[in-house]
């Protein structure tokens, strides 16, 4: 299995309105392969442009956040592209399609690096940020998972929040868990 990045993927369509969205890039040799589930914004958004960044976060809140439709997070120009990026990223990578591998459910962009920054230094890994991110991915599958494999990963994952959580994570989580709480009450 090749190795996957959790990264801020922003594009922009034609009219250069930008789309954020949380996803594993999939390493591709010095490139990145973006590989969105359809329908999706970031896979019109590729076919409209071929291009896009990626941006690497420690900041939980906004994996979290747009998983829980929060998706007003600051933006600045890039570089080398026209694709913004996030103003909070530590690096970011912008991207440019080579080639795509067309799929019914999730084509496969295959993505070259044109530019690398880094913005501000990696200072550590937080186990309650590595615990929001684990279960914003989660609840993207509330609707293929059953309920008791979500509710034993939420309750493993909330020990890192209960030990290790700053208020950055905390708030993060209760993001999530109120998207948890809204799913059931529905279904």
């Amino acid at each position: 299995m090749p190795m996957i990045r959790e990264a801020i993927v922003t594009t922009i369509d034609r009219a250069g309105l930008a789309h954020l969205a949380p996803l594993g890039l999939i390493e591709d040799g010095d490139g990145w392969i973006i590989a969105p589930f359809l329908p999706s914004v970031t896979r019109d958004n590729l076919v409209a442009t071929s291009v896009a960044v990626a941006n690497y976060t420690d900041d939980a809140r906004i994996f979290a956040g747009l998983v829980t439709g929060r998706r007003d997070w600051p933006l600045v120009p890039a570089a080398k592209s026209p694709v913004p990026r996030l103003a909070e990223a530590l690096a970011h990578a912008e991207l440019s399609v080579a080639h795509v591998e067309e799929h019914a459910e999730r084509p496969r962009f295959h993505c070259k690096i044109v530019h690398k920054e880094q913005h501000a230094p990696f200072e550590g890994f937080n186990r309650a940020a590595n615990a929001v991110l684990e279960c914003a991915i989660l609840l993207t599958r509330l609707q293929l998972l059953p309920r008791d494999k979500i509710e034993r990963e939420i309750a493993y994952l909330a020990i890192a929040i209960e030990k290790t959580a700053g208020p950055r994570e905390r708030e993060a989580w209760s993001w999530l868990m109120q998207k948890r709480e809204a799913f059931y009450a529905r279904n």
